[in-house]
C-alpha cells in the first residue's frame, strides 16, 4: 500500500519536535565504505587511537587493521570463499571483533553464535546457516566440536593456549587462534556493500530461529544514523558494551557505532558497577546500554559522587524489570552530573538492525517517561514509521493503535532460505513488525505490545514457539504450550504446559532437567504436566486460560 500522503503529515509533525542537535539526513563521516574499510581509514587518520579495550588489553586502530587483514588472509588461504558462512561462538572479547571484521573483509558471511547455546540449539543454527568455519573458546571447544560433527562445519578455531589440549573429532580440523595470526594479510577488502554480510538469528511465532540477512550497507547505515539520532559527537564516541556482541544490539553498541565513527569500544563480559565506574573514568566512556538496576548499582558505589564521570553523556537504560522513573533520572544526574541524562534506549528488531526509533532529546519535563504507555520517540534519519490497521493495512489516525510498520535502509534483505516467512514479513518495502503501538500528535511512536509473544528473561528474548519446538522433541510428550509468567527476579519466566503420550510417566522435574541439556539456561521453562489442555472449538490451545496457572506455578517455585 502507498502511504505517501500520510507520511508527509507524519514527517511534518515529527520535524516540529525533532531535537536541534540531531541531523535530519544521514551523514557518513568518511563516505559509504564497508566496515573493514572504515577501520583501515581510521588506521590511516588516527593509528594510535584505542579501537578495542578489554581488561588490560588495548588494541589501537593500526593493530586492529592488521589483525582483521590477517584473519581475512587466513580464511582465503584455507579456501574459505566469499559468501561462505563463518561462525563466531564467543563472548565479548577482542577476537570476536577481529573475526567479525576479517570475515567481512574476505567477503564471507558473519554468523554470531550464542555461547550459552546447548547442543540442539547449536546444531540448528550451524546446520541452518551452513557455516564451514567456527571460532570458539577453549572452555566451549568440546561442545562446539561435538556439534560440528553433525553439521557442515569443517574447521574449528579455538582460543587456546599453546599447552591447552584441543578436542579431536573425526572429520573436523581443529586449530589454535594463534596459528592464524601469522597469515599473510588480505590487503584488498571485499567492497560490495549490498552482498550478504551477516546472518543474525531471531525467533518468532513459529518454529526455530530464522537467520535475518543483513548487508554491510545495513550495518553502516545503522552506525551513522544511530550516532546522529542520539546526538553523539563523532570520533569522541567511547562505547562501553556488556550487552553480548553476538546479539545484534551488542553488535551495534560494541562494534559498529564506535568503529565506524572512529571511536573506541570498551568490552565487558560481566557487569560490575565498581569496574564500570573505573572504566568510565579511565577511558572517558560516553555511552552504554544497561538495565535500570545496573545504573542504580553505580549510584551505590562508594565515593561515586567524587569520581569524574562527566564524559558519560549518553547512558541508555533497558527497563526490563525495574522501570526508569523521573526520580531515578534525577538521582542519576545529581550524582553523575547534569550533562548525563539517563533515558531509555531504542525501539527496533533484529530484522531492522534494532536502532529505528529513539527518545533522545525529548526528556524535557520528563515527557518521555511520563507519556503512556512506552514512549519510543522519533525515527532515526532515513527511517519511516507508520501504524496501520493489521487487517486492512490502512493508516491509523494519530493516537489510535495498530500494527507498527518500518521502512529503512537497514531492513533485512530477507530470512535465510525461508521465502515464505520473508514474504509474510516484508511487503511493498515495509517490515511488518507484528508489534502494536500508535503515533501521537507529534508523530512520536508509543509501543504497546509485541504480538510475537516474546518473553523477556533478564532482558534476553525467549520465543514460546522455539521452546515448544525443542520440548516437542522429547519422546514422552504429546502436546506443548509455553506462556509467560511474571517473576520478581527475572522479569518474566517461560512456563511450559505439557501432555504425555500414552504409557509415558516422565515427571515435570525430569523434563526440566532434560531441557537444561537442550537449550540455553535462560530459556529453560518451568514445567507442569496436564491431563488435558483447555481447547477452543477448533482444537487450538486456549493459552489465555493457562496464564493464571503459570503465575501460580512461578509463585510456588
Amino acid at each position: 500500500m502507498e502511504y505517501t500522503q500520510h507520511l508527509e503529515e507524519v514527517r511534518r509533525r515529527q520535524e516540529r519536535v525533532r531535537p536541534a542537535d540531531t541531523p535530519r539526513d544521514v551523514v557518513h563521516p568518511l563516505g559509504e565504505l564497508t566496515v573493514p574499510e572504515y577501520v583501515d581509514a581510521w588506521a590511516q587518520r588516527r593509528p594510535g587511537r584505542a579501537a578495542v579495550v578489554h581488561d588490560d588489553v588495548v588494541i589501537d586502530y593500526r593493530e586492529l587493521a592488521d589483525r582483521q587483514a590477517r584473519w581475512a588472509g587466513w580464511l582465503r588461504a584455507k579456501g574459505v570463499a566469499p559468501g561462505e558462512r563463518v561462525g563466531v561462538h564467543l563472548g565479548n572479547v577482542p577476537e570476536f571483533v577481529v573475526a567479525f571484521l576479517g570475515s567481512l573483509r574476505a567477503g564471507c558471511v558473519h554468523v554470531p553464535v550464542n555461547p550459552m547455546f546447548r547442543h540442539a540449539e547449536l546444531v540448528h543454527e550451524l546446520a541452518d546457516s551452513g557455516a564451514s568455519v567456527v571460532v570458539t573458546s577453549a572452555a566451549l571447544a568440546q561442545r562446539l566440536c561435538d556439534t560440528a560433527a553433525e553439521t557442515e562445519v569443517r574447521t574449528v578455531v579455538v582460543l587456546a593456549g599453546e599447552r591447552d589440549p584441543l578436542p579431536v573429532v573425526e572429520g573436523v580440523e581443529v586449530v589454535r587462534w594463534s596459528d592464524t595470526l601469522a597469515a599473510e594479510p588480505l590487503r584488498e577488502p571485499a567492497r560490495d556493500l549490498d552482498a550478504l554480510a551477516a546472518l543474525n538469528y531471531t525467533g518468532g511465532t513459529t518454529g526455530l530461529p530464522k537467520g535475518c540477512e543483513h548487508t554491510q550497507r545495513h550495518m553502516v547505515y545503522t552506525a551513522v544514523s544511530a550516532s546522529g539520532a542520539n546526538g553523539l559527537d563523532g570520533t569522541d564516541v567511547v562505547s562501553l558494551c556488556f550487552i553480548p556482541v553476538f546479539w545484534i544490539a551488542g553488535e551495534d553498541l560494541g562494534i559498529l557505532i564506535p568503529l565506524v565513527m572512529g571511536g573506541t569500544t570498551v568490552l565487558l563480559e560481566r557487569w560490575d558497577a565498581a569496574t564500570v565506574v573505573d572504566l568510565v573514568e579511565r577511558h572517558r566512556v560516553t555511552m552504554t546500554a544497561a538495565t535500570v538496576e545496573s545504573y542504580l548499582g553505580i549510584l551505590e558505589v562508594p565515593g561515586v559522587a567524587e569520581r569524574d564521570l562527566s564524559s558519560f553523556t549518553a547512558p541508555m537504560a533497558m527497563s526490563f524489570i525495574r522501570k526508569l522513573t523521573p526520580e531515578i533520572r534525577r538521582a542519576w544526574s545529581q550524582v553523575v552530573g547534569a550533562g548525563s541524562v539517563l533515558r531509555e534506549g531504542s525501539y527496533g528488531m533484529t530484522e531492522s538492525h534494532t536502532v529505528d526509533v529513539v527518545p533522545h532529546g525529548l526528556h524535557e519535563g520528563d515527557h518521555d517517561l511520563l507519556s503512556e504507555p512506552v514512549f519510543c520517540g522519533l525515527p532515526v534519519p532515513g527511517t519511516d514509521v507508520v501504524v496501520v490497521d493489521p487487517v486492512t493495512t490502512e493508516p491509523m489516525a494519530f493516537g489510535e493503535a495498530g500494527e507498527i510498520l518500518l521502512r529503512s535502509p537497514s531492513i533485512m534483505t530477507g530470512y535465510w532460505r525461508n521465502p515464505a516467512a520473508t514474504a509474510e514479513q516484508l511487503r511493498d518495502g515495509w517490515l511488518h513488525t507484528g508489534d502494536t503501538g500508535y503515533l501521537d500528535e507529534d508523530g512520536c511512536l508509543h509501543y504497546l505490545a509485541r504480538t510475537k509473544e516474546m518473553i523477556k528473561v533478564k532482558g534476553m528474548s525467549v520465543f514460546p514457539a522455539e521452546v515448544e519446538t525443542m520440548l516437542a522433541r522429547h519422546p514422552a510428550l504429546d502436546s506443548v504450550a509455553v506462556v509467560p509468567a511474571d517473576d520478581e527476579i527475572t522479569g518474566q519466566r517461560p512456563v511450559a504446559f505439557v501432555s504425555l503420550r500414552d504409557g509415558s510417566s516422565v515427571t515435570a522435574d525430569e523434563l526440566e532437567e532434560w531441557a537444561r541439556g537442550q537449550m540455553a539456561g535462560y530459556k529453560v521453562p518451568l514445567v507442569e504436566v496436564l491431563a488435558q489442555f483447555p481447547l477452543t472449538d477448533t482444537g487450538k490451545v486456549r493459552k489465555a486460560e493457562l496464564l493464571g496457572r503459570a503465575e501460580a506455578l512461578v509463585t510456588r517455585s
